[in-house]
Order: structure tokens, then sequence, then C-alpha cells
């Protein structure tokens, strides 16, 4: 009896102790396992740059394909704000003698010179006449004019960079543009006041070559045999012409001679949309304005 008695007077304090074993345990367990929450930070914040890295480069390719030419972006300028759009009638010519009395200044489309201007990566030192360089529009060309009083040293070698040796581009100073920077291209015009200015290079991608807008995409661009001489073209002429001038040519084409027969004689191919532009070919560029 004695001896039972004592044996539960024995048990009763390793029922504590295994109790507070427990407990400390339990204590030690939570010490030694706390929630990662400098992982769970790093994870959210891996997953928000890779968010944004997505997102980043999603708008970026969304930016490209705003100014890619297809069947369903026909005309990206239409995403340019400023851009002026007009419909003319494309092969009527006119004589070296003619001039047209044209409805926009500079012109973008109307009766045109017989003789395109050349428009391989051309920059003219001296102001050209209108009716060769509108031609040069009819054939997906795009035409940098500028005022020379305002354009001048790094502006004017800022856009000079976007024409030389470019395919289908030219470039030449047109005294009493009502805007530094004018941008032609066929039925398309904008007019900016810098040389740095983001339009110039959406205009350029939307427009250059544009199938869908030019009415002879892919045409001659080198001015050989046509009777324009690209080292010494004729004069742009600042005064319109007449009404009353019997060699004025007025811009529903009357007086001005159907081109349906006009030789194309060996188009170029148009650049793809997204590939590298072909060395210029034809004429060499005229020394640069200073």
């Amino acid at each position: 009896m004695a001896s039972g008695t004592k044996s539960k007077g024995a048990n009763k304090p390793r029922g504590k102790s295994n109790s507070a074993n427990k407990a400390r345990r339990s204590v030690v367990g939570s010490a030694r396992k706390p929630k990662p929450w400098g992982m769970i930070i790093g994870m959210i914040a891996i997953i928000a740059l890779a968010g944004g890295v997505f997102t980043y480069a999603f708008m970026e390719i969304d930016a490209k394909e705003k100014w890619v030419v297809s069947e369903e972006n026909k005309d990206p300028s239409e995403n340019i704000a400023g851009v002026v759009r007009e419909d003319y009638e494309a092969g009527q010519h006119v004589s070296g003698e003619q001039r047209v009395a044209y409805d926009q200044s500079p012109a973008f489309g109307g009766p045109h010179d017989n003789a395109w201007a050349e428009c391989n990566g051309t920059v003219y030192p001296n102001p050209v006449r209108t009716e060769n360089m509108v031609h040069a529009l009819e054939h997906g060309s795009v035409w940098i004019a500028y005022n020379p009083d305002q354009v001048k040293g790094k502006d004017l070698d800022t856009l000079k960079a976007k024409v030389e040796g470019q395919p289908y581009m030219l470039m030449s100073p047109y005294p009493g543009l009502d805007k530094p920077i004018s941008l032609q291209s066929w039925g398309h015009q904008l007019k900016l006041t810098s040389a740095n200015d983001e339009r110039v290079d959406q205009f350029i991608k939307s427009l250059r070559q544009n199938n869908y807008q030019n009415p002879e995409p892919g045409g001659r661009c080198d001015a050989q045999g046509t009777g324009f001489d690209v080292t010494n073209p004729p004069p742009y002429v600042a005064e319109p012409p007449a009404k009353d001038d019997p060699n004025t040519v007025t811009m529903d084409g009357k007086g001005a001679t159907d081109a349906s027969a006009e030789e194309q004689g060996g188009a170029q191919t148009p650049p793809a949309s997204g590939a590298e532009n072909p060395p210029a070919t034809g004429a060499g560029t005229p020394p640069p304005s200073q």
C-alpha cells in the first residue's frame, strides 16, 4: 500500500514536467519558424517588376506598330496631330513653261511637271520649282521643306540626317514658309516648329512609300534622262502665277496633259515595312547649304 501511494505521488510531477516541456517546445518552435516576410516581399517585388517590364515592352511594340502600314492601318498618319489631308487627282502633267496655281503652300498634290525632282535622299541647297517637287511626291516620296531664315545650324543638320542617303526623301529651303518646317507627301502635309518633334519621324514612317496613299509608289527617283538637272534644278518662284496667263494651269487640271502614258522606266521596289532602306542610287546629292 505504502509503495502504491508513493508511486502515484511520483507520477504527478512527471505530468507537469511533460506539459512544461511541450510548452517550451511550442515557444521554441514558434521562435525558430517565423513567417518569411522578406521572401514574400521579394517575390512580390519581382512579380511587380516583371509585370512592369512586360507592360513597357508591350507599349513599345504597340507604339511601333502604330506607324506600320497594313491592310488594317492604311493611313497611320491619322494618329498624328496636325496632319492636313487633301484628295488630289494624279497623273496631270504640265510643261516646263507652265505653272500651276496651287491651293497649298508648299503644294502636296495636284498637276505637276512631267519631270520629277530627284528624290534619292537629295538635299537641295537652293529652292526648287514646286511642280517638279510635287511629281516626286506622286512616286511616294516625302519632301521636307524649311524656312531658311528660321532653320539653321543644329536644327538644319537634324533634318538633313533624316534625308541624306534615304530613298524617296528630298529636302529643300522654301522662302516665306509660314512655319519653320513643313513635311509633304502626296495628299498630306504637316507643319512644325521644331526639327526634334517626334512627329517628323512618325510622318515619314507613316507615308513614305505608302501603297495606299501614294498614286505611284515605287516610281523612279533618279532623274537621269528626265530633263531635270539635279546639279542645276529649275528654281522656285514665290509669286503665284497670274490667272490670265495662258501658261497657268488650275488645280482642276485645265491645261494639263494626261500622264497615262508616262514612262516610269525601271520603277524601284519600295522597302518592305520594318526593313532596312536600300542605299540611295542615281546622281549624287548636291552639297548642303551652309
